[in-house]
């Protein structure tokens, strides 16, 4: 049998991101994101436990133990919920399906690592969110008379918005319309005022930009968050606070503002009510407004590109997915 040698796993990783996941999967760039931080933790941990350098991996090394031993990781060392670990999981048997498709001969190291389950018991967790009071003390702290200061200002009033409105391409390739506050407006007219065109083009202009000019990463975006927020931590788990807890806000904020749940739920952009009516259980004085909006009759009404395969080129271009 031919031996997969290093370059072999490089490439297949390449392929299967610019090739198989978004043109012949058509996955969503958010799927590619956590499919690719899921195979960077993988190869950075398979290249501590095989105590080798990453760009000496082989596929060979792509083991059921090996993928056990981190999930274990995950949850022990990294304290990884079930979710999170699952959904690593996950990754890697959509990774090893294509390795079979490519290698037939590896039939048997795919199976075994497509018998590793995905674990039980994974409780829901509690939606952790920001308090008005946390809201006000984050703004305020930005010094809005510096050129980042009105950036991260005016970034972090949209997020919590999210008069005008804002077309956003989310996730699962969705397309949604969000009314603007007239006060986001007048934030972000004012940003796009005083930056410098980067491009001749208005419509492909960045409006949030780091300080080389550049795209503002989601990890741009957390630091920046932390930064103006530095001693918030949540109620339920004690972590630091994250950019999806401000989309957490808004829906809590809109649901005690008196805002039914089927319009939050096209604000959010949500595939139903349903999935809206989480955020009830986030604050009990919620609960019975939100079963009387769905359930009137019965309660009432209430009041990439070409990579050469070095270790730490490949986690950088996948990085940059």
């Amino acid at each position: 049998m031919k031996r997969l040698t290093s370059p072999d796993l490089g490439q297949l990783i390449v392929e299967f991101f610019e090739i198989h996941l978004p043109a012949q999967r058509g996955m969503s760039v958010h799927t590619l994101h956590s499919y690719r931080d899921a195979l960077i933790l993988w190869l950075q941990f398979a290249a501590r436990d095989a105590g080798r350098r990453l760009e000496s991996l082989r596929i060979s090394d792509l083991t059921a133990a090996s993928i056990e031993r981190f999930l274990a990781h995950l949850e022990a060392d990294r304290g990884n919920r079930i979710s999170t670990r699952n959904a690593r999981l996950a990754a890697l048997h959509t990774f090893a399906r294509y390795l079979g498709a490519k290698h037939p001969e590896q039939l048997g190291l795919v199976q075994s690592i497509l018998s590793i389950p995905f674990k039980r018991g994974a409780a829901e967790v509690p939606i952790e969110y920001p308090e008005s009071a946390d809201i006000e003390k984050l703004m305020n702290h930005i010094d809005r008379r510096t050129r980042s200061g009105q950036r991260d200002y005016a970034l972090f009033a949209l997020m919590f918005n999210t008069g005008g409105q804002v077309r956003l391409h989310g996730k699962g390739d969705k397309i949604r319309l969000c009314p603007l506050w007239p006060r986001t407006a007048r934030l972000l007219r004012d940003l796009i005022a005083v930056q410098l065109p980067a491009d001749p083009d208005p419509a492909n202009a960045l409006v949030f930009r780091n300080r080389n000019g550049g795209t503002l990463t989601r990890y741009g975006v957390r630091y920046l968050l932390r930064k103006h927020l530095p001693d918030y931590r949540s109620a339920t788990q004690g972590r630091q606070i994250h950019p999806h807890a401000l989309r957490h806000a808004t829906a809590v904020h809109l649901l005690k503002s008196g805002v039914e749940f089927a319009t939050i739920s096209q604000w959010l952009g949500h595939a139903s009510v349903t999935t809206t009516m989480r955020y009830a259980r986030a604050d009990l004085d919620l609960k019975r407004q939100a079963l009387a909006q769905v359930f009137p009759e019965t309660l009432g009404v209430p009041a990439a590109g070409r990579v050469r395969w070095h270790g730490a080129e490949l986690t950088r271009w996948l990085r940059r997915l």
